[in-house]
C-alpha cells in the first residue's frame, strides 16, 4: 500500500530536485574546468621545457607514448590535444584567466576558438559570449561566421538619452547592425511581406540572430487606438531588460517618417499592454539599409527609446543548427503570463 505524501510534500520534492540539478551542473563545471586547467598545466610546462632546454617538436610524440602506456583508459592524452595543450598555454599565458574565464567552457570549444582566432581579444569576447548565452559548438561557429563580435552594439539609437544608464548599456549591446537574415533564403529585392513571412516561418532561428533574452509575443500584433486598427510587425518581450520590444521590418532604406510611427507604437504599447513593473517599451526598426546621419537626425528628439539597424538577406541557415533551437512554444512558455 502507498502512503500518501505529506502536506507540503510536492513543493519539498521540487525543491531538492532543484539543488540535485544545481549540484549536479556545478559538479560538471568543476570538472570541466579540472580538466581544462591539467591541460593548460601540461601545455605550459611543453613550452617552458622546449624554450629553456631546446627540446625538439619530437618529444610530443614521446610523451604522448609514455602517457598512453601510463594511462590507457584515458582519452585526450594523444599527439595532436598535446599540440593543442601547448598551444592554449600560448594563448592564454594568464592562469587566472584560464580558470576564471576558459576553464568554464569545453576543451572542444576553446581549440575552435583556438582554431578561428590569432586576435586575443576577439578570442576573449567569443569566449565571453558562449558562457553568457551557453552556444554549442555549431552555435558558435556560427556566430563565429557570421562576424557577430563587429555588428554587436552597432547601429544608431537614442538608447542613452531616453533610458537609465544601466538599460541603455545592456541595450545598445543588444542591437546588431547588420541583422544577418541568411536563413531566409530570400533574394536582396524581397519585398516587405516577403521578409515578414520568412521572419516568422524561421522564428526560432531569427530570436538566434537576436540574441538570447528575447521572448516571443506575437506578429501583427493588433493595436486599436481612436477607433483605428494598427498592426505591429513583431512584438517580444526581454527577460534581462525587463520590458517589451517592438520591432518594425521594412524592406526598403531608412526613412525618418518610420521613427515617428514607431515612436507612435511604443506610446501605445506603454500605455495599453506594459506591466506596471516592466520598465519603458523599446522599439528597433530594422530595415534593408541607413544612412547614418538622416538616422541620427530622426531620432535627435524621440522622447521613446529607438534603435535602427539594417539588415542583409542571402543564404539559407546551416544544416547542422537546424533542431537546436528552442521551439515557439518554450519560447511562449519562458515569457510566462502576459506583462
Amino acid at each position: 500500500m502507498k502512503v500518501p505524501a505529506p502536506v507540503g510534500y510536492t513543493e519539498f520534492l521540487s525543491e531538492i530536485k532543484a539543488r540535485v540539478r544545481e549540484a549536479r551542473t556545478r559538479a560538471s563545471v568543476a570538472v570541466n574546468s579540472e580538466l581544462i586547467l591539467l591541460y593548460w598545466h601540461i601545455g605550459r610546462e611543453l613550452l617552458n621545457r622546449q624554450r629553456a632546454s631546446g627540446w625538439g617538436s619530437g618529444v610530443i610524440g614521446i610523451l604522448a607514448n609514455d602517457l598512453r602506456r601510463e594511462f590507457p583508459d584515458t582519452r585526450g592524452l594523444g599527439r595532436t590535444n598535446l599540440l593543442c595543450m601547448r598551444r592554449f598555454a600560448e594563448a592564454w599565458p594568464d592562469e587566472s584567466i584560464v580558470r576564471q574565464l576558459v576553464g568554464q567552457i569545453p576543451w572542444g570549444h576553446n581549440i575552435r576558438l583556438l582554431e578561428r582566432f590569432s586576435d586575443p581579444s576577439e578570442r576573449e569576447w567569443y569566449a565571453r559570449a558562449t558562457i553568457q548565452h551557453g552556444w554549442s559548438r555549431s552555435i558558435l561557429d556560427y556566430q563565429i561566421d557570421s562576424d557577430l563580435y563587429r555588428r554587436q552594439g552597432r547601429g544608431t539609437t537614442n538608447f542613452e538619452r531616453t533610458l537609465p544608464p544601466a538599460q541603455s548599456e545592456l541595450a545598445a549591446a543588444l542591437l546588431k547592425d547588420p541583422y544577418n537574415f541568411d536563413f531566409l533564403g530570400l533574394a536582396e529585392d524581397a519585398r516587405e511581406r516577403d521578409v515578414h513571412r520568412g521572419l516568422l516561418q524561421h522564428l526560432r532561428e531569427f530570436l538566434l540572430e537576436l540574441g538570447a533574452g528575447f521572448a516571443f509575443v506575437g506578429s501583427e500584433v493588433h493595436l486599436e487606438v481612436a477607433a483605428a486598427d494598427f498592426y505591429i510587425d513583431l512584438l517580444f518581450y526581454h527577460l534581462r531588460l525587463r520590458c517589451l520590444v517592438v520591432i518594425e521590418l521594412k524592406s526598403t532604406d531608412f526613412k525618418p517618417e518610420y521613427a515617428g510611427k514607431l515612436n507612435f507604437y511604443l506610446s501605445a504599447v506603454d500605455d495599453m499592454m506594459r506591466h506596471p513593473e516592466d520598465h519603458p517599451s523599446i522599439g528597433l526598426i530594422i530595415c534593408r539599409g541607413r544612412n547614418g546621419l538622416v538616422a541620427e537626425y530622426a531620432l535627435r528628439d524621440m522622447g521613446k527609446p529607438i534603435g535602427i539597424a539594417s539588415h542583409q538577406l542571402r543564404q539559407a541557415l546551416p544544416e547542422q543548427l537546424r533542431g537546436q533551437l528552442p521551439t515557439i512554444e518554450e519560447l511562449e512558455a519562458a515569457l510566462g503570463d502576459d506583462p
